[in-house]
Formats: C-alpha cells, sequence, structure tokens
C-alpha cells in the first residue's frame, strides 16, 4: 500500500499502481480538496486495476482525521473515555455513532477502509498516542472500541486495530526513533487484553502492527517478529484476518536495511500487506523487488477489507440517520464551525 502526491492522478501513478506487487493506496490531507474532488479520485484509482486497489485513510477522529471540510469532526476517542467515566452507557451509544458517522461519510466517498480503532491504553507516557486511546483501563478500551467498530460495520466498512500489541506504554514516537519497551510479557497482557476481546467477537477485521521492540520478549520490531503476529495474535488470540506493517518509511525502521529488505522481513514474519509512504522511491524500488512475490492467502484475507453498502453522497446527507447522529455529535461536542454541502 502506498501514497499518492496530490489531488488527481498523473500518468507516474497509474504506472506504480499498475504493478503487481501494489494492492492498495493510503490518501492524505494532501490528497484531499472537497468531496467532489475525492470521489472523482477515488472512481480513478479504483479504474486503475480489476479486482479495484484497496483505498485506505487514516481517519480516526481528534487530530488524526485526514479530510476535514466536509466532513463530520469526529472527536478523539478520549473524549468518548472521559464520558465513559461519566455514563458508560451513553459513551457506548456515541462510539457506535461516531463509528457509523465515519464509515458512512467515508464510503459515500468510495473509501474501503479507515485504520481505526486505535486500541492502545493510555498509559500517561506516549504523546504520539494520547488522546488517541479511549482510556486506560483495557476493559473500557475493549467496550468503546467495540461499540465503534459496530457503527463501522454497519455503514459497510471493516476495523482495522492498530497497534498490535501496544503503542500506549513507550515515550518514543516510531515516525522519528525506534521505541524501546522493556516491560516483560505479563505486563503486556494488559494492552493486548482489547485484541483478545475483539477478536474474540469477530469485531476486528484487520490488524496494524506497532514499530516498538519489546525486548523482553523479542529483539526486533513487532511488525517484523514472527512471534508477535503468528504466536501470539494468531495462534494465541486466534486472528484469521489480514495483519498491516506500519509504514516502512518511518524511521523506527531504518536500520533494518533498505525499503524493499524491510518489506521482505515484514512478509516473512506474517504480514499481509505493507505500507510505503512519503518515499516514491522506495515505494518503487519495493514494488519492483516484490513483483515475483505471491501469498494467495493473504489475497484472500485483503478481499474481505473492501467495502459494501454505501449510499451516495447526496442521499447519506438527505437520510434521517446522518441526520440523528449529527444532532446527537452536535448536542454532544457542540455545533460545528462549517456545515457539510452535499
Amino acid at each position: 500500500m502506498l501514497d499518492l502526491e496530490g489531488l488527481s492522478l498523473g500518468s507516474a501513478d497509474v504506472s506504480l499502481l499498475g504493478e503487481p506487487a501494489v494492492g492498495g493506496v493510503i490518501l492524505f490531507a494532501r490528497n484531499y480538496e472537497s468531496p467532489s474532488q475525492l470521489a472523482a479520485l477515488v472512481t480513478d484509482i479504483k479504474a486503475v486495476r480489476s479486482p479495484p486497489l484497496l483505498i485506505a485513510v487514516d481517519h480516526e477522529g481528534g487530530r488524526v482525521q485526514r479530510f476535514r471540510d466536509g466532513f463530520s469532526a469526529i472527536p478523539s476517542m478520549r473524549r468518548l473515555g472521559q464520558l465513559h467515566n461519566e455514563d458508560a452507557s451513553a459513551a457506548a451509544d456515541r462510539a457506535e455513532s461516531c463509528g457509523w458517522l465515519m464509515g458512512a461519510e467515508l464510503r459515500a466517498s468510495g473509501i474501503d477502509l479507515c485504520f481505526a480503532p486505535c486500541l492502545d491504553l493510555d498509559w500517561g507516557v506516549s504523546e504520539v498516542i494520547g488522546d488517541r486511546s479511549f482510556h486506560k483501563d483495557p476493559d473500557v478500551v475493549a467496550l468503546l472500541a467495540g461499540a465503534l467498530c459496530r457503527g463501522l460495520h454497519n455503514a459497510g466498512m471493516a476495523a482495522v486495530a492498530k497497534h498490535f500489541p501496544g503503542h500506549g506504554a513507550v515515550v518514543g514516537d516510531s515516525h522519528v526513533q525506534l521505541p524501546i519497551d522493556r516491560h516483560g510479557f505479563g505486563d503486556l497482557l494488559d494492552d493486548m487484553r482489547p485484541y483478545d476481546s475483539l477478536v474474540s467477537r469477530r469485531q476486528i477485521a484487520a490488524v496494524m502492527m506497532a514499530h516498538i521492540v519489546y525486548e523482553e520478549v523479542d529483539s526486533v520490531p513487532a511488525g517484523f517478529s514472527n512471534y508477535w503476529i503468528e504466536n501470539q495474535l494468531r495462534n494465541q488470540l486466534g486472528f484469521d484476518g489480514a495483519v498491516f506493517c506500519d509504514d516502512l518509511s518511518m524511521r523506527a525502521t531504518a536500520a533494518y536495511g533498505t525499503m524493499p529488505q524491510r518489506a521482505r522481513l515484514a512478509l516473512a514474519a506474517g504480514c499481509d500487506m505493507i505500507l510505503v509512504c512519503n518515499d516514491r522511491p522506495g515505494a518503487a524500488r519495493t514494488a519492483a523487488a516484490l513483483k515475483e512475490y505471491s501469498s494467495p492467502l493473504s489475497l484472500v484475507r485483503l478481499a474481505r477489507l473492501h467495502g459494501t453498502t454505501a449510499l451516495t453522497r447526496a442521499a447519506l446527507l438527505e437520510s434521517e440517520r446522518w441526520q440523528a447522529a449529527r444532532e446527537q455529535l452536535d448536542k454532544w461536542l457542540g455545533p460545528p464551525a462549517l456545515e457539510l454541502n452535499a
């Protein structure tokens, strides 16, 4: 899965997206100008290949929401956790509503997948996670994340949990350095409890790995670790969905070779799809190096992630459910600064 540079597809983009090793596109804020422009871009991406490429976005809410003007402003997950402390039932209801709004608006633009929810616990030390976390209590995280997943599913979108086995207990930001978690395995069980809960209820179709070394358990980052992917996630938790390696252009992975070498490490460890973002030369080299790579099981897992039902944008904004969800959100958070336009 790779990224694009602008608001529309260029000839170089089309050529790279046609490479057999490319299976998806992740969109960023630089790829968004308006709902109509986004819909046109998504249509063009899907026309490149048959079956079409997966199209994904980081759209968790709060400070991690790539599309703003023309989309509902989803609150940070911490806001839901704070509401849970006051009223658990209301928090679960809001979480499901946020998941549905998030998923329905993205699906109306043709987006298949949102990399959410974030299951990292709020240990109070990680600035890069921070208010992206629902709560410090793993049971509350599982409850609210499960409700958000229900909303996503009802909107026709699969849920992707991240960052396994847990990113909340380290200070370092894997975008700029390789964090080291020195907790023993027993201390990490709390971090994995939300995954155990959602996997057992079959609420998540994919998991994204953390670029963190849990040095008491394994010497390599989780996204390169057969132990974390195959032993813990698949064998112990029983997860049979798709596994994503987080962006390989993050500095946390820089010491593990060239971009193609990092890609092969992640695939050999059990990842089904890798991300290479903000490094077009690296993405091109990786696509070329993996031209002959094939994993039929990964293709099956990834095929399940394509979006299903979707209303047109105009029909969505006219629907009673969307209007009720927006009214509920606005009453809770206050009116939005900008109104949505069809």
